[in-house]
C-alpha cells in the first residue's frame, strides 16, 4: 500500500500519474511522450487562459479596424512569452512556493505585499471583464445576463471546489479542446493564406501609424503578457507538484502553450479581417457582441454562432484562470498551503476567497449602468502600470542564487530578457503616459522612449554582465536540487544599483497609481 505522504507528493496530471519515487529517466519515445502528457498543463492552461474575452476583443478589433496588417505583431509574443513564462516556471519548479511569498521572502513584506494586493484589485476587475464576455456572448444566443453571469458563477465555482486537481485540470482540457472551433469560422471566413502569411511576416499598418493604432498594437501585446500568469502558473506548478527533475517537459508545455495562443489570436484576427473589414473603416469595432452579429450578416454558415462559443469558452478560462490565480496570491499572503487538492472543508479560506472573487464580479458585471467601459479602460492602464514591475522581480528572483542555484539565468538568457524586459517597460509606459494624458502623440512618445531604452541597454547591459558573479559547481545532479528553507537564507544581495531600481520602481508606481486614480474618477464623472 502506498502511504499518503508518497500520494500526496506524487504528480497527478488530466492524463496521467508519476509516483513520487519514480525518479527514472525516460529512454524511449512512448515513455517521454506519456511524461509529457502527464506533466502538460500550466503552461497551455495559462497561455490559453490569456486569451481570454479582453484578448478576443482586443484581436477583433484589430482584425475589424486594420485587416490582415497587423498580423505581424502576434509571432513577435512568442518568444516574449516562452522566455518570461519559462523563467517563472522554473521559479516554481526549484523553490516549491508561490510568486507572492517568493517576493515577501526575498524582497520584504512591503514588496510582497504590494504585489499581491496589487494583483488580487487588478484580478477582481479582469474577472469583470470575463463575465462582460459571458454576458454579449449568451445574449448572442438570446439569453439574458441575469441567467447567464449567476450559471456561470456557479458552474465555475463546483469545477474548482471538486477537492481534485486532475478533476480541475480535465476540465480545463476539455475548454481548451473547444478552441478547435476557430477550424470552423476560419473556414467560413475564408481568409486570403497567401495575404496572411505576407502580413504575418511584414509589419505595416493599415492607414499609417496614428495614436489609435500604436495603442490597439501595445493592447495586443499587453493582453497577451499579464501580470496575473506569473502568479498563476508558478503556484499551479508548486499545487501540481512539479519538481526541477520535470522541468525540461514543463518547459515544452510552456513552449506549446506559447505557440497555441499566438496560432489561435492570429486565427481570430484573420477570421475577423476576411468577414468584416471590407465593410468597415478603421472605427468600426464596438464589441465582441457586435462582431459576432456582423459575422452572422456579412459570413452567415454558423459563423456568428461559432464566434460567440469561444468568446464564452474564452470567458471562462480566463475567469477561471484568472480567480484561481487570486486564490494563489490569497494562500501566499497567508503563507498557507492550500490548493486545488483540499476539500473544502479543509481549505475554506482557498476556497472562500475565490467563491467571493467570482460573486463580487459577476454582481458588478449585471449592475445596471456600470461603467463596464470604463472597467475595461482600468484594466489595460493597470496591466501597464504593474507590468514592469513584475517582470524586473521575475528576472531579479531568477539570478539570486540563494534562492535558485544552479538554476539561475545563463548570460545568454539574462541578454534575451533584459532586452524583452525594456521593450515591455516602453511600451507599458507608452501606455500608462496616454491614458493619463489622451492628447499627447503616442508615436512620438512611443520613439522617444524606444530611444531611450535603447541607450539604457546598450550603456547598462555590457555593466550588469560583467557584475554577474561566475557559476558555482555544485557537488549535486541539479535535477534534485531544491530551494532550501526560505527562512534560513542569507538575505538578497543589496547593490547600489538594485537599491536605485527598486527606489524607481517604487516612485513610478506611486506616481502613475495617484494619477491613474485622478485619470478614471475624471472619466468618470464626465
Amino acid at each position: 500500500m502506498q502511504s499518503e505522504e508518497a500520494k500526496e507528493q506524487q504528480i497527478r496530471g488530466a492524463f496521467g500519474t508519476i509516483k513520487a519515487h519514480d525518479v527514472g529517466d525516460r529512454r524511449g519515445l512512448r515513455a517521454r511522450f506519456l511524461t509529457l502528457i502527464t506533466i502538460i498543463g500550466p503552461g497551455l492552461i495559462v497561455m490559453v487562459g490569456d486569451n481570454d474575452a479582453g484578448g478576443f476583443s482586443t484581436y477583433a478589433q484589430a482584425g475589424q479596424n486594420f485587416g490582415y496588417s497587423l498580423l505581424w505583431t502576434l509571432p513577435l509574443l512568442i518568444p516574449v512569452l516562452i522566455v518570461i513564462q519559462e523563467m517563472v516556471a522554473r521559479l516554481g519548479a526549484v523553490t516549491g512556493v508561490g510568486h507572492g511569498r517568493l517576493i515577501r521572502e526575498r524582497f520584504g513584506r512591503y514588496w510582497g505585499n504590494l504585489s499581491i494586493f496589487s494583483i488580487l484589485f487588478l484580478n477582481f476587475m479582469i474577472i469583470i471583464t470575463e463575465f462582460i464576455g459571458i454576458s454579449l456572448a449568451m445574449e448572442y444566443f438570446g439569453v439574458t445576463p441575469y441567467a447567464s453571469v449567476p450559471v456561470a458563477v456557479i458552474m465555475l465555482f463546483l469545477v474548482t471546489a471538486s477537492g481534485s486537481f486532475r478533476r480541475w485540470e480535465r476540465f480545463m482540457m476539455l475548454f481548451v479542446a473547444v478552441n478547435l472551433f476557430l477550424v470552423p469560422l476560419v473556414l467560413a471566413a475564408k481568409p486570403h493564406l497567401t495575404t496572411v502569411v505576407h502580413h504575418a511576416l511584414v509589419p505595416g499598418i493599415r492607414g499609417g501609424a496614428t495614436s489609435s493604432s500604436v495603442l490597439l498594437i501595445i493592447s495586443i501585446i499587453g493582453t497577451t503578457v499579464a501580470p496575473w500568469q506569473l502568479f498563476f502558473q508558478e503556484s499551479n506548478i508548486v499545487d501540481k507538484k512539479i519538481t526541477p527533475r520535470w522541468l525540461n517537459y514543463e518547459r515544452v508545455d510552456t513552449i506549446l502553450g506559447s505557440f497555441i495562443v499566438v496560432i489561435s489570436a492570429g486565427a481570430v484576427v484573420a477570421a475577423i479581417a476576411a468577414g468584416l473589414s471590407p465593410h468597415g473603416g478603421t472605427n468600426s469595432f464596438t464589441n465582441a457582441l457586435g462582431v459576432a452579429r456582423g459575422l452572422g450578416h456579412y459570413v452567415g454558415h454558423g459563423s456568428g454562432a461559432l464566434f460567440a462559443i469561444l468568446l464564452l469558452n474564452a470567458s471562462v478560462i480566463g475567469a477561471a484562470a484568472v480567480t484561481l490565480a487570486s486564490s494563489y496570491a490569497i494562500g501566499d499572503l497567508s503563507s498557507s498551503h492550500q490548493g486545488l487538492n483540499a476539500r473544502f472543508l479543509d481549505a475554506k479560506g482557498f476556497y472562500g476567497g475565490f467563491l467571493l472573487l467570482l460573486a463580487l464580479a459577476g454582481t458588478v458585471s449585471l449592475i445596471p449602468g456600470a461603467p463596464l467601459g470604463l472597467i475595461t479602460l482600468a484594466v489595460q492602464a493597470i496591466c501597464g502600470l504593474m507590468l514592469p514591475s513584475t517582470t524586473i522581480i521575475v528576472l531579479l528572483l531568477c539570478n539570486d542564487r540563494e534562492v535558485m542555484g544552479p538554476w539561475v539565468n545563463s548570460k545568454w538568457l539574462n541578454v534575451v530578457a533584459v532586452v524583452i524586459v525594456t521593450a515591455l517597460v516602453v511600451l507599458s509606459f507608452t501606455l500608462m503616459i496616454s491614458t493619463l494624458f489622451t492628447s499627447v502623440n503616442v508615436v512620438a512618445l512611443l520613439e522617444t522612449l524606444s530611444v531611450i531604452g535603447f541607450v539604457g541597454l546598450v550603456i547598462g547591459l555590457p555593466i550588469g554582465l560583467r557584475r554577474i558573479a561566475p557559476p558555482i559547481v555544485y557537488d549535486i545532479d541539479r535535477r534534485d536540487w531544491r530551494t532550501p528553507r526560505l527562512t534560513l537564507l542569507a538575505p538578497m544581495h543589496r547593490s547600489k544599483s538594485r537599491t536605485i531600481l527598486m527606489r524607481a520602481q517604487s516612485a513610478y508606481l506611486l506616481i502613475a497609481g495617484v494619477l491613474l486614480v485622478v485619470r478614471i474618477i475624471q472619466l468618470s464623472v464626465s
